[in-house]
């Protein structure tokens, strides 16, 4: 068993998967943007473009410039976008380190000139064009006249134009087909003045799984890369998760009827129960929101989680599971046994999206990328506990030893 009080297991094999399911679908003539902001969704970007790239990714999408430089300086070398935007002080490095940058206003477009021409650097942009999202992006009405003045700039290049679905429906929102008509009217008056260059990009996870946003050059894709299928899918059912959430019983303690368990006593145990502590919390990825309503999975079973999730413990009721100990895996998210606990599922249960809950998965809580060359171990092992509070938490495990057998 892995030594580490939680993980999550990276199924770098599984990613390899669900890019060639992405490749099949979209054609050899479309390059792939993977989207690998938030630390690739809580999977660990770097790892995860180094991989991506060996399965063919051309390019990766990120939310920052810190975050592109991190891919950098991990040895990334393929175009990385900031599909956001920077401010002032980011730039220098952002064009030092040849990072493409997502492009809104007429005033970023000087200051990039300018900063551009005084470090001798060309400045790759990709003009963003706000059909419908209503937060970064020119309007249409004064994207060719942006065009214009970046092709005119000696220190720009465009490598790019792009616009962003508003819904997470995709095109199973009626919304879409009014942000392809004016995407399209803003590159027909390009390509009539002969301003486009670069790659033209629209669709990501939800367009392209839910059925006819156009592909263009590149397609943008995040969760679906990750195996989670979009909301309103049409299809993609033979994607696979890629990463598992577990961790390892601490303490066991037998209850007596009347017990409650946790801040403001929010579970009351209606007779005998046994409960086991995990050393994970909201700050881990368990969602506050399962506090009395989530599950883990213990020796291929159920287990309700009980009282409320706090920031560093969650407790379980193991009392119908045979034979639980101390140093037990429970999983959070992913399969044990027969049993599944799949990200949107946990999400649903949480009444939030399945982004929050991979995003929210924290720097505590080891990566392990496994390949299917290596079973059982891991490849460019990132380990991120911070390893405050082991020796108490071992100390409580001795102590549950001595805990009376059921």
């Amino acid at each position: 068993m892995d030594a580490y009080r939680a993980w999550a297991d990276v199924d770098l094999d599984a990613l390899t998967r669900n890019l060639a399911v992405i490749r099949n679908a979209i054609g050899d003539k479309v390059e792939v943007m993977l989207v690998v902001k938030a630390d690739a969704y809580g999977h660990g970007a770097v790892a995860i473009a180094h991989h991506a790239t060996r399965a063919g990714v051309t390019a990766f999408g990120v939310g920052t410039s810190t975050e592109a430089l991190e891919l950098r300086h991990g040895g990334i070398c393929a175009p990385i976008l900031v599909l956001g935007t920077i401010v002032d002080e980011e730039v220098v490095a952002c064009l030092h380190h040849d990072i493409h940058i997502g492009l809104h206003s007429m005033n970023r477009c000087r200051t990039l000139q300018a900063a551009a021409r005084r470090q001798g650097r060309i400045a790759r942009v990709h003009l963003n064009i706000d059909t419908g999202m209503g937060r970064l992006g020119v309007l249409p009405e004064r994207a060719v006249e942006l065009l214009r003045e970046i092709q005119a700039a000696s220190h720009l290049e465009l490598a790019g134009i792009m616009t962003h679905i508003s819904s997470p429906k995709g095109d199973s929102c009626d919304g879409i087909a009014s942000q392809t008509a004016r995407f399209e009217s803003v590159l027909a008056d390009a390509r009539a003045e002969d301003l486009v260059s670069g790659w033209v990009h629209m669709s990501n996870s939800a367009g392209l799984f839910s059925g006819t946003s156009p592909l263009y050059d590149c397609v943008r894709v995040g969760i679906s890369a990750y195996g989670v299928v979009p909301k309103d899918a049409t299809w993609g059912s033979d994607l696979d998760p890629v990463m598992s959430l577990r961790t390892r019983i601490i303490f066991l303690k037998d209850l007596p009827a009347g017990s409650t368990v946790g801040y403001d006593g929010t579970w009351t145990a209606a007779g005998k129960r046994r409960i086991a502590t995990l050393p994970v919390g909201y700050n881990d990825g368990v969602p506050w929101r399962l506090s009395n309503q989530g599950e883990v999975l213990v020796r291929g079973q159920r287990a309700p989680i009980v009282g409320r999730v706090s920031m560093d413990y969650t407790t379980i009721d193991v009392t119908d599971i045979k034979d639980v100990n101390v140093d037990d895996v429970a999983t959070l998210i992913g399969s044990d046994g027969d049993e599944n606990l799949l990200l949107r599922d946990v999400a649903k249960c949480a009444e939030t999206i399945p982004y929050e809950i991979a995003c929210s998965i924290g720097k505590r809580v080891a990566r392990v990328f496994r390949t299917p060359n290596t079973p059982g171990t891991s490849t460019c092992n990132q380990k991120r506990d911070s390893g405050e509070g082991e020796e108490d938490a071992q100390d409580t495990a001795d102590e549950s030893l001595a805990t009376s057998p059921r």
